[in-house]
């Protein structure tokens, strides 16, 4: 990896800094970086709103309070000073000379674009035609494209400025330390990785479900969908996690590339494979289109031709207005045989992680009822990370500091999102209808039919309150 690309970062600006996303995360993670001593940079904030620096640190302060964060003055006030405003119009080039101006003397800076992806291309034209992109690293927020072509457009735009090294694509799933504990739970306990194969795994299922709908984002959501809005990006990145080989390499190249062997093995998902879902009650949510086909729930299968993993399918569903909120990753093994001394074949183990709420493991194992009659009875071995691990950093708190830093391992590379769009791409170009499902239920019945041979979805694990 180049020498820049692993520097820290000396100036970290963000456009768009007075819209909702800052509001709701930066903010807060630019505070717990500050009260954990990790930011050591000046923050500038870029956008058309004519904010002074004392307005944009009230709107910090405000942001961090709404948050839930308890705010100490000290750590406030280090923070506030760093804070400071360049306003401008992202079309206007002068726009871009102020930025300069504002880091002038800083050697690696790093650009944080909180805007609609339309603006990308503009905003890095912008920085490059000004002299500022050549030792920067430049984050991205997801959508990154609406579809493949879209994507194989933008990368060609940003290629014109950047070096692929230099992009870091945000996708705050790899930043959740429960999405990272699949890989340290893989890897650092050797009872697991001889099982985690084609000849013991029978089926992996994939669940994200929110209780909630889609509220006053109607006019957002209608145009993306379940299968764009979390399975394209976070949660076939999850699956690249769960499936992927050991790496080799240390760097930050090491784990996602072994993430892109995965994708690469996956064959485009067969749309008759895919159920779509619409809750009742969602068209009319204001902002959704009339008689709009949006899918709200979205249930695939998908495979991965590679020797570790043929045959064994991977199913995800994620849907709003499910019964709960939760996502987690259930690994189900293949049932032992039957033996004459049980009256039945035993079910098959499990192994769950649990990454929202309440991040944990659950084992799930067969064992004897107690009593002289030789029934077998389910038993869980769960752990709560929190409880025994402590709290970890928030996703957006970690991707930031590792953008900083210059560590790219958490961030999605251009051969990946352009993978994970090729899989997807299908399920665009040919949708099945959207089927009506009643809110509180786990989407359209025929989601169901969808795993037939394999073991039916299973209700999310819900950890018990005496184990936090």
């Amino acid at each position: 990896m180049a020498a820049e690309a692993m520097r820290a970062a000396d100036v970290l600006v963000i456009f768009g800094i007075t819209g909702d996303l800052a509001r709701k995360q930066t903010f807060r993670a630019l505070y717990r970086l500050e009260r954990r001593e990790v930011l050591q940079c000046p923050v500038i904030g870029v956008a058309r709103d004519e904010w002074s620096d004392a307005t944009l640190r009230v709107h910090a302060r405000q942001a961090i309070e709404e948050s839930g964060e308890k705010i100490s003055e000290p750590v406030f006030r280090r923070f506030a000073e760093r804070l400071s405003m360049a306003p401008g119009d992202f079309q206007d080039p002068k726009t871009y000379d102020r930025i300069g101006q504002a880091i002038e003397g800083r050697h690696t800076p790093v650009f944080y674009l909180e805007t609609p992806p339309s603006l990308f291309g503009r905003v890095v034209e912008g920085l490059a035609m000004a002299g500022l992109t050549k030792q920067a690293r430049v984050l991205l927020e997801k959508p990154f494209g609406h579809d493949l072509a879209s994507a194989r457009a933008l990368n060609a735009e940003l290629h014109r400025f950047l070096r692929e090294r230099q992009i870091y694509r945000v996708d705050h799933f790899l930043g959740k330390e429960p999405t990272m504990d699949i890989l340290y739970l893989r890897y650092g306990n050797s009872i697991f990785e001889p099982l985690w194969n084609r000849d013991h795994v029978q089926s992996v299922q994939l669940t994200m479900a929110e209780d909630f709908g889609v509220e006053d984002r109607g006019a957002f959501y209608d145009p993306v969908g379940a299968l764009r809005d979390v399975v394209q990006n976070h949660l076939l990145q999850v699956i690249g996690l769960v499936a992927a080989d050991p790496p080799s390499a240390t760097d930050a190249d090491g784990i996602r590339d072994k993430r892109l062997e995965v994708f690469r093995a996956m064959p485009p998902a067969d749309p008759k494979r895919y159920v779509r879902g619409q809750y009742d009650g969602y068209l009319s949510v204001p902002g959704v289109s009339p008689g709009s086909q949006t899918e709200t729930f979205a249930a695939l299968r998908l495979d991965i031709d590679n020797w570790r993993w043929s045959g064994v399918p991977f199913f995800i569903r994620a849907g709003k207005e499910l019964p709960e909120r939760v996502t987690e990753v259930r690994i189900i093994f293949k049932p032992p045989p039957q033996l004459g001394f049980l009256t039945h074949t035993p079910p098959p183990g499990e192994f769950i992680v649990r990454i929202d709420p309440d991040a944990g493991a659950d084992l799930v194992v067969q064992a004897k009822e107690a009593g002289s009659r030789p029934e077998l009875r389910r038993v869980d071995f769960p752990l709560i990370f929190s409880a025994e691990l402590g709290d970890p950093p928030e996703p957006y708190e970690r991707l930031l500091a590792d953008a900083l830093r210059g560590d790219a391992m958490l961030f999605v590379r251009e051969d990946s999102e352009e993978q994970t769009w090729r899989i997807v791409q299908p399920l665009l170009d040919a949708p099945p209808p959207v089927e009506p499902y009643a809110r509180g239920t786990w989407g359209p019945a025929s989601a169901s039919k969808l795993v037939t041979g394999h073991p039916a979805w299973r209700t999310p694990w819900l950890p018990a309150p005496t184990a936090r």
